[in-house]
Formats: C-alpha cells, structure tokens, sequence
C-alpha cells in the first residue's frame, strides 16, 4: 500500500502548515510508544490513513483526514510518569488532544469525531464518520508496530 507521488505530496504540504507551530513542535518532547516521538507516530498515522483511503478506494475528506490523525495525540504530556496524573491516559487523553486542538485550530466537526473516537473501544461511543474510523484503525496499526518494534530492540540489547 503505497501512496501515489501527487498524494504524498499532498500529505506533506498539509503536515508542513502544522510543523511550523511551536506546540506541534511539542509532541517531538514525547514518546509514545517504544522510541517512537508522538510527533513521529501521528505522522505515520496520517500516512496510513491515507494509505488505507487509497487502498480501499474510500471517498473521504483528505484533508480533513490528515488533520485528525495529526492532531489525535496532541496532548503534550509525557503519559509514561503516571505521577503527574496520567494513569488512565489511554481514556483521557483523546478529550485533552481536543482541547489543546480547539485551543490552537479551527477544528471541525469531523475533526473531533477523529480526535475523541480514536480510542475506540476505549472511548465507548464509536467513530461516526469514515475518516474517524480509518484513523482509528490506522492508530492501532502504528501503534502496535512501533510497541513491537520497541520491544524487540529492548530484547536485542539486553541478549548483547
């Protein structure tokens, strides 16, 4: 599943517009799975949304799509200290990314359906809209390469 130049492309000039903020440039300060920065897993989230769109052949708001799945982890905390409040980050966190995106964005309807349902079934209430659903799929996807990826490095140097 590869993407086409002209939507990668497209991708990449609408990450761009976001990268220049100073609190997108935040998320760079955190990890989120193995050694994975949760600016680097949202990117690759936006890009696989984009991959299963072009897969599947869906009708979607692309735009639309690559600004939920950049801005569905924009919390802006490190959730690993479960000190500072974050033990139940995996619930919380979808309506503090909400927050900070309104705070920051002109954030759309289906924007927030990405951003507060990508947690799903964590967060009870499903994805309602097509897009919403892709990055929800797309999140567990990343998520799971990037947790297995961190796992097996942290094998591979305690074998040494």
């Amino acid at each position: 599943m590869q993407l086409s130049t002209t939507e990668h492309e497209q991708l990449y000039a609408i990450l761009q517009q976001y990268d220049e903020n100073p609190q997108v440039q935040r998320m760079r300060e955190f990890i989120q799975h193995g050694d994975v920065t949760v600016f680097d897993h949202c990117i690759a989230v936006a890009e696989y949304s984009c991959r299963i769109a072009e897969f599947l052949h869906l009708s979607v708001n692309r735009k639309v799509l690559i600004r939920g799945a950049l801005l569905h982890d924009y919390f802006l905390y490190d959730w690993h200290n479960p000190d500072n409040g974050h033990r139940l980050h995996g619930f919380s966190h979808p309506y503090t990314s909400l927050k900070n995106a309104k705070r920051d964005y002109s954030i759309t309807k289906r924007e927030a359906d990405i951003i507060v349902k990508h947690m799903f079934p964590l967060t009870i209430v499903p994805p309602q809209t097509k897009e919403a659903w892709i990055v929800c799929l797309a999140d567990k996807i990343c998520a799971g390469e990037e947790t297995i990826k961190g796992m097996r490095k942290r094998k591979r140097r305690k074998s040494r």
